[in-house]
């Protein structure tokens, strides 16, 4: 009885720190999921695993995860939206408002996508 009591105390941390991280983790937003933003691009980088980072001036900033392993470039990154205003649908999770950009359009014109 005493193992067994061990064990729980061991596993159930276990179960519930696997489940809010799963829940962290973005899988296939939807539009209806994300919050919509209009920013002006002020700077546009490489960052974290092959993400494209796209800064404002006060230094916020939003990313494509993997975006360079997508067929996007920095370069044509930096001559389609640099400086402009651009809208960003952002990945919502249970815990608010992430940074991940889902889609990212320049006027109706849609730059990427996550979206099915």
């Amino acid at each position: 009885m005493k193992k067994l009591r061990y064990s729980l105390l061991f596993i159930l941390p276990l179960l519930v720190i696997s489940f809010l991280l799963k829940s962290c983790i973005i899988q296939n937003p939807q539009p209806e999921e994300c919050e919509v933003k209009e920013i002006v691009v002020a700077k546009i980088y490489e960052g974290g695993v092959k993400d494209i980072v796209f800064a404002l001036e006060n230094g916020d900033f939003y990313y494509i995860n993997r975006g360079l392993e997508q067929g996007l470039t920095l370069e044509d990154m930096r001559a389609e939206v640099l400086n402009k205003k651009v809208t960003l649908h952002l990945a919502k999770t249970w815990t608010g408002t992430t940074n991940h950009i889902a889609q990212l359009a320049l006027g109706e014109q849609v730059i990427f996508t996550e979206f099915n």
